[in-house]
């Protein structure tokens, strides 16, 4: 079974719904490689015993580095627990983040039920699946 590389992140609002999900799926995070930004990351690390590699808090730069995985091909999926109701200062690396997962054909997931769906199917940690990734080579 391959080792599914994902990022965790989360706004301020939303973190304790996410350390709830991750502990809800604990066996599952167990089988992956993790990367979250800095207050996130160091949050799920100190709560559920997790190896978490952390990178900068989102608005230092945090997303853009999990963006560049992203674009890398080094990211198998993204749980962004991100936060509609509250503005962030950073919003327009939010949404860059979002659309290098639409650009490059990476699942995301922006609720706590998306992400239930995405680590209970058969295709999560499967050998077997490959998703199809874009060309951009002219």
């Amino acid at each position: 079974m391959k080792k599914y590389r994902i990022a965790l992140v989360a706004h301020d609002h939303k973190k304790p719904e996410l350390l709830q999900w991750v502990n809800k799926h604990i066996d599952v995070m167990r089988k992956c490689s993790i990367v979250a930004t800095g207050t996130t990351g160091g949050l799920i690390a100190d709560n559920t015993g997790l190896t978490v590699t952390r990178f900068k808090s989102g608005p230092l730069g945090g997303d853009q580095q999990i963006g560049a995985l992203i674009a890398n091909g080094e990211l198998d999926a993204l749980f962004f627990f991100w936060d509609p109701l509250n503005p962030a200062p950073h919003d327009p690396d939010v949404k860059a983040l979002l659309r290098l997962c639409s650009v490059w054909n990476v699942p995301v997931a922006c609720t706590a039920a998306t992400a239930d769906m995405v680590v209970t199917s058969p295709l999560f940690l499967s050998d077997d699946y490959q998703p199809v990734k874009p060309s951009y080579d002219r």
